[in-house]
C-alpha cells in the first residue's frame, strides 16, 4: 500500500537525522512553537507588544512573528489564513469577518481613545470651537489634515467623524494621505504643522518627538476598543490554532490585563490603555 506523501517525507527526515546525528536539532528547538499575529500599528508603535510578548514567550514557549499593519490589512490576512491571530481596533470592520467565521473566539482586550491633535498655536481654532464636530469643521476649512489613508481602524474612525460632522473628506482643505501607520503619520503631521486623528497610546509614546498637542478629547465617539481573535482553523487549515488560542487567552488573563492597565504610567504619568477583558464583544 502506498504511503501518503507526508509520511514519506517524515520518514526521509527521520532517516537523514539518524544517519547524521550531528544535524539533529536540540530538544528545545524540536519542540519550538510559533505563530503569526496580525495587528494594528498602534499596539506596536506604542511599545505595548514589546512589553507583553516576552512574558507570553516565557510562559508558553511560543515564538511570535508580529505583522503590524492597519486593521483593514490585518483583517484581510485573517480572510486568507495568513495569520494565526489578530489584534485590531475596528469593530464595524471586524463584524463581517466574525459573521463569515473567518474570526472566532474573540475577546475584548482593552480600550483607549482617539485624539484630534494639531499645532499648539491651533490656527484653525479647533480647541475653542465648542465640540468635536465644530472643531472638525474648522479644521476642514483651513487644513492641513494628515490622514493615514491606509484602511486602518483609525482612518475608518476619521471617515466616520467627517460624515457625522456633515463634511465630505474630499473637500477638506489640504487633506493628505500618508498610506502609513500611526507613528509615521504623526511625524508627518508634526512636520507639516497640520492636524490629525490619533490613538492616545501612539501619541503619548511619540510625544517627545512631536510638535503637536491634543485639541479635542473625551468625546464619547472617540472611544477606541481593541479585540483579539483566533483565525478559524476550520476554514484555514494552516492556522496554528493552539498557539493562537494560547495568545488570546493570555491577553485576557489577569497577568496581562494588569500589565496593560499599568503600561505607560511610569513614563507618561497615565496609562496608554485600559484593560477590558470580560466585557464581551460590542
Amino acid at each position: 500500500m502506498a504511503l501518503p506523501a507526508r509520511s514519506i517525507a517524515a520518514r526521509a527526515v527521520a532517516l537523514l537525522l539518524a544517519l547524521c546525528p550531528g544535524t539533529a536539532p536540540s530538544s528545545a528547538r524540536a519542540q519550538a512553537r510559533d505563530m503569526i499575529l496580525a495587528t494594528t500599528t498602534s499596539t506596536h508603535d506604542s511599545g505595548l507588544l514589546d512589553s507583553l510578548l516576552p512574558v507570553f514567550r516565557a510562559s508558553s514557549g511560543i515564538e511570535m512573528k508580529v505583522i503590524a499593519v492597519g486593521s483593514g490589512a490585518a483583517l484581510a490576512m485573517a480572510r486568507t489564513g495568513d495569520a494565526d491571530a489578530v489584534l485590531v481596533h475596528a469593530p464595524e470592520a471586524e463584524r463581517p469577518y466574525v459573521e463569515s467565521a473567518d474570526l472566532v473566539e474573540g475577546v475584548r482586550v482593552m480600550h483607549n481613545d482617539f485624539l484630534l491633535v494639531g499645532p499648539g498655536e491651533d490656527p484653525a481654532g479647533a480647541r475653542a470651537a465648542g465640540g468635536l464636530a465644530a472643531a472638525l469643521r474648522k479644521v476642514a476649512a483651513l487644513g492641513p489634515f494628515i490622514s493615514r489613508g491606509d484602511g486602518s481602524g483609525t482612518e475608518r474612525k476619521e471617515l466616520q467623524l467627517w460624515k457625522a460632522a456633515g463634511i465630505d473628506p474630499l473637500r477638506v482643505a489640504r487633506r493628505e494621505e500618508t498610506g502609513q501607520g500611526m507613528g509615521a503619520t504623526l511625524l508627518v503631521a508634526s512636520e507639516r504643522r497640520g492636524y490629525t486623528l490619533t490613538d492616545r497610546g501612539t501619541y503619548l509614546a511619540l510625544r517627545p518627538r512631536l510638535d503637536l498637542v491634543p485639541l479635542v478629547e473625551g468625546d464619547p465617539t472617540l472611544l477606541n476598543v481593541y479585540h483579539a481573535y483566533v483565525v478559524n482553523p476550520a476554514k484555514h487549515a494552516k492556522v496554528n490554532a493552539a498557539e493562537a488560542r494560547a495568545f488570546v487567552a493570555f491577553l485576557a488573563s489577569e497577568r496581562a490585563q494588569v500589565m496593560i492597565g499599568s503600561f505607560g504610567t511610569s513614563r507618561f504619568g497615565q496609562p496608554l490603555f485600559f484593560p477590558d477583558a470580560g466585557k464581551g464583544l460590542p
